[in-house]
C-alpha cells in the first residue's frame, strides 16, 4: 500500500471512540442507578467459597505540578501533609473490602499508579504495602510495579520498594526534546533518567517501561527521532509508545496549547510508524496496542503464546478475573461488574471515614456484555476472536459482524464464518475493529459521549 491510500484509510478511520480498558467502556456505566448494596453483594459471593487470586490498582493521585499532557486524577500540591492521611484512607478501604471477604484473596498482581506514586515519601510507601499485604496471601509469582517520576524517583524509593518485593517499574519519559517538555510542562533530562534507570536495573529491578507519547504539542520528526534515539540508548524492556489523547474539554490545563500546535493526522500518524520501526530495529515486538517489549520480557512471551491479558492498568502477564482499585477515582472489576471510586480526594475520605466502601458508578454487565466483552479482549490482546456457530446466541455480535464487511474491504481484518484477524495493516486501526463490536457505542439511541480521536 502507498503512502496516499494509507493517508486516505487515516482520513477515514480516524474518527473519536474509546481506548477498551473495559466493555462497556466508563462513560456507559451507570450513575444514579447504581447500588452500593450491589456492589458489596457480589464481593460476598465471589470470596464465598475459596481463596481468590486478584490484581490490586492503588491510585496515588498527588503530584507537585500539572503536567497539560495528562489525562489522569491528579491533586496538585507541594503540601507533603497529605501523604499520611491519605495513606490512612486506602488502608481503611482495603479493610472494608477484606471484612466482607470469607476468604483471603491471593495478590497475584500490584500496581501504583498516579498521580506520582514517588510523591510519597518511602517510609510512607513501606507503611502503605505493608498495611496492604498484611492480611492476604501473596502469590509467589505475583508481580509488584510503580510508576515513577524520573525527577523524585530517589534511592531511598527503589530500595525500599525493592525490598517490598517490587520488580517492575515505569518511568513517564513524553519526550526529551526541551520544547515540547516546555509546552507540555515535562521537563526532566536525559542524564536524569539515565541515572534512575541504571540505578534501578542494579538494583535488581528485572524489568523498565517507558511512557513515550506521539502527538504531542510542537513535536516534529526530527525530535521524535532524537527522543527514540535516546530511547534506544538506554534500552528499556519495555516501551508503552502512546497516542496523546487531546481532550481539554475533560482536562482544562490541554488548554495552554491550541490543536493548531499538534501534529496533523498523517504527521501523527507518521511520527508513530517511524518509532514503531524503530523499536522494531532495535529488537522490541509489538505487543497488543500501543506496546513493545524486547523477547527477554515476559510480555513479549505471554503475546507469542497468546497468554497476554489486558486490564485497568494495561497489558499483562498475569490474569486474574478480579481486580480491586483502591484509592480517589480507582476502578475495579469483579468478572460480571464494574466500578469506579469517587473521584475527589475529599469525598473519597469522607466516604471511607464513615465506613462505606467509596464507589459512585459501576455497571452489572449483562450476558451481552460478556459475550462481547470477550471478543474486544481478544482483539486487544491477541488481534483475533472467534466464536461458535449461533453467534454465542448474541444477536448484536451477529449484527455487528454483518458491518465488519467496509473494514475487510479497506484490507484491515479477514474473516471467516467462525473467527475474525487483524491484518498487518489492521493493527494501526485495531479501535475501529473494537467499535463495530461496541454495541453501546452503535445504538441508535446511544448517550453521546465525547472521545479522543483513535489515532
Amino acid at each position: 500500500m502507498d503512502t496516499l491510500e494509507k493517508d486516505a484509510l487515516i482520513r477515514k478511520y480516524n474518527v473519536a471512540g474509546p481506548r477498551y480498558t473495559s466493555y462497556p467502556t466508563v462513560p456507559y456505566w451507570d450513575t444514579d442507578a447504581f447500588a452500593l448494596p450491589k456492589w458489596e453483594k457480589i464481593i460476598v459471593e465471589k470470596f464465598a467459597a475459596d481463596w481468590q487470586d486478584i490484581s490490586l490498582y492503588i491510585h496515588l493521585p498527588y503530584c507537585e505540578s500539572l503536567c497539560t499532557f495528562c489525562g489522569c486524577n491528579t491533586r496538585i500540591t507541594v503540601n507533603h501533609s497529605v501523604e499520611g492521611p491519605y495513606i490512612d484512607a486506602v488502608l481503611k478501604e482495603w479493610n472494608l473490602y477484606l471484612s466482607k471477604m470469607k476468604f483471603k484473596p491471593v495478590i497475584k498482581e500490584l500496581h501504583l499508579g498516579g498521580g506520582t506514586p514517588t510523591f510519597f515519601d518511602a517510609a510512607q510507601l513501606e507503611r502503605l504495602i505493608l498495611g496492604i499485604t498484611a492480611n492476604v496471601i501473596v502469590d509467589p509469582t505475583a508481580e509488584f510495579g510503580f510508576e515513577g517520576h524520573p525527577n523524585n524517583t530517589t534511592s531511598t524509593h527503589l530500595k525500599t520498594l525493592y525490598d517490598l518485593g517490587f520488580r517492575r517499574v515505569s518511568f513517564g519519559i513524553q519526550d526529551f526534546d526541551p520544547h515540547v517538555q516546555h509546552a507540555i510542562n515535562r521537563v526532566q533530562s536525559f542524564d536524569k533518567v539515565k541515572q534512575v534507570t541504571e540505578e534501578a536495573r542494579s538494583m535488581g529491578y528485572t524489568s523498565v517501561n517507558y511512557d513515550i507519547l506521539y502527538g504531542l504539542p510542537l513535536q516534529t520528526m526530527q525530535s521524535i527521532s532524537s527522543t527514540i534515539k535516546k530511547v534506544k540508548q538506554l534500552k528499556p524492556d519495555r516501551i508503552a509508545f502512546y497516542s496523546y489523547a487531546h481532550v481539554p474539554w475533560i482536562k482544562p490545563g490541554q488548554r495552554k496549547f491550541t490543536e493548531l500546535d499538534l501534529p496533523d493526522d498523517e504527521d501523527k500518524r507518521a511520527l508513530y510508524d517511524y518509532g514503531r520501526k524503530e523499536f522494531e530495529k532495535s529488537g522490541y515486538l509489538e505487543i497488543g496496542m500501543d506496546h513493545f517489549a524486547l523477547q527477554s520480557d515476559p510480555l513479549h512471551k505471554a503475546f507469542i503464546n497468546k497468554e497476554l491479558h489486558r486490564n485497568f492498568m494495561g497489558y499483562t502477564t498475569q490474569r486474574t478475573e478480579l481486580s480491586i482499585g483502591l484509592g480517589v477515582s480507582a476502578i475495579s472489576d469483579l468478572g460480571n461488574a464494574y466500578a469506579q471510586n469517587a473521584k475527589t480526594v475529599e469525598d473519597y475520605i469522607t466516604k471511607v471515614e464513615t465506613h462505606t466502601i467509596p464507589v459512585f458508578r459501576g455497571h452489572i454487565l449483562t450476558r451481552e456484555d460478556l459475550v462481547l466483552r470477550k471478543h474486544i479482549l481478544n482483539l486487544m490482546c491477541k488481534q483475533e476472536t472467534s466464536w461458535d456457530k449461533e453467534n454465542e446466541g448474541c444477536m448484536s455480535l451477529f449484527r455487528a459482524l454483518l458491518q465488519m464487511k467496509e473494514l475487510e474491504n479497506d484490507g484491515l481484518i479477514k474473516t471467516d464464518y467462525f473467527s475474525l484477524k487483524v491484518t498487518p495493516l489492521g493493527k494501526t486501526f485495531i479501535r475501529n475493529v473494537c467499535m463495530v463490536l461496541d454495541a453501546y457505542l452503535q445504538s441508535r439511541d446511544k448517550k453521546i459521549v465525547q472521545f479522543s480521536k483513535v489515532i
